[in-house]
């Protein structure tokens, strides 16, 4: 087994972060996992809060945090449109005073920190697939911009306190992912999609549904994140992280109809939204060639487990973003 660590990660009661505390708590690291609970779920990491090795803290990285840790992972902000476009500026402020504040902490315990970093650091990409060269066509003046802009600021961020401290940084950029524990009403398509067939209602796609997007399920992106941290400082990334199987959003939920079931449930198309993305997918060859990594799950097989996980929860219990202060 390898070195016990402490570790901290931000964002930890989120879809993501819980797996992430879930594999790192089985793994016997003591982990604290730290989040403010806007768009988090105490449910998330309500089964770990008796294990002797976890521990919950209720906090805001927008302020400083003073810990003594041997690891950060770097979770905390919005991920879904519907939540990240509620409140913008503390979308902007948890990706850029967030990342000053755990890159802080990080140089101050000499510690490795990775960043959770997004394909929407791409924009409307003029490249396809996306390689980490690629550097975007972001409109920083757009209804996503807190949340683009942002990553791609704390992406800055993180580039110069290595530049500068020689601080061990990683930087992994997340394309879809799905999975157990996606919040209902969290503006993605797979959650969209699952809710509305469930409740028998006609599936909403934006324009007629010829976007395309890759989707990665949950356990395969813990794991490149985790093979990331473990890592080497030779390489630091930006890694794209995400499944380069790539699908039409009409073929997504086509096949969802399928596997909830009720063929009765038709398509509804809306205007696509301002900076929707045309395409996206990942070009993960630099993960396989430094990770050894590439995901393994398929998207079927997936959202069958993401589909039993939604009809096993109560979705009166969530709820579409609402004010938080």
């Amino acid at each position: 087994m390898s070195k016990l660590k402490r570790i901290l990660i931000t964002g930890g009661a989120g879809f993501l972060g819980s797996h992430l505390c879930e594999r790192l708590v089985a793994e016997q690291h003591d982990v604290i996992c730290v989040d403010n609970f806007f768009t988090s779920q105490k449910s998330n990491i309500a089964h770990l809060l008796n294990e002797p090795n976890f521990e919950l803290i209720r906090h805001d990285i927008t302020f400083p945090l003073y810990l003594e840790v041997d690891e950060i992972y770097n979770l905390a902000c919005p991920a879904a449109p519907g939540h990240y476009q509620y409140d913008p500026i503390s979308t902007m402020k948890t990706s850029v005073a967030g990342s000053i504040n755990m890159l802080g902490l990080a140089k101050r315990c000499r510690i490795n920190i990775l960043q959770a970093s997004t394909s929407e650091v791409y924009g409307d990409p003029d490249v396809h697939p996306q390689p980490e060269s690629y550097c975007g066509n972001v409109n920083p003046i757009g209804p996503r911009a807190c949340y683009d802009e942002g990553k791609r600021a704390a992406e800055t961020l993180f580039m110069d306190y290595r530049r500068m401290h020689k601080m061990p940084i990683r930087i992994v950029r997340i394309f879809n992912t799905y999975g157990p524990r996606m919040h209902p009403y969290d503006g993605r398509v797979v959650s969209n999609f699952i809710r509305q067939a469930l409740k028998g209602e006609p599936i909403t796609i934006f324009g007629d549904g010829s976007q395309t997007r890759s989707f990665c399920y949950r356990d395969d992106l813990v794991e490149a994140m985790i093979r990331m941290m473990n890592n080497g400082e030779d390489f630091i990334g930006p890694v794209n992280i995400g499944n380069p199987s790539e699908f039409t959003i009409r073929e997504l939920a086509e096949m969802i109809i399928r596997l909830v079931g009720n063929p009765a449930v038709g398509l509804v198309e809306k205007p696509l939204p301002a900076d929707d993305p045309k395409q996206r997918c990942p070009d993960i060859s630099l993960a396989r060639a430094k990770l050894g990594w590439q995901p393994t799950v398929p998207l079927e097989e997936g959202l069958r487990k993401t589909i039993d996980w939604f009809r096993s929860i109560d979705m009166e219990q969530y709820r579409p973003p609402t004010p938080w202060y």
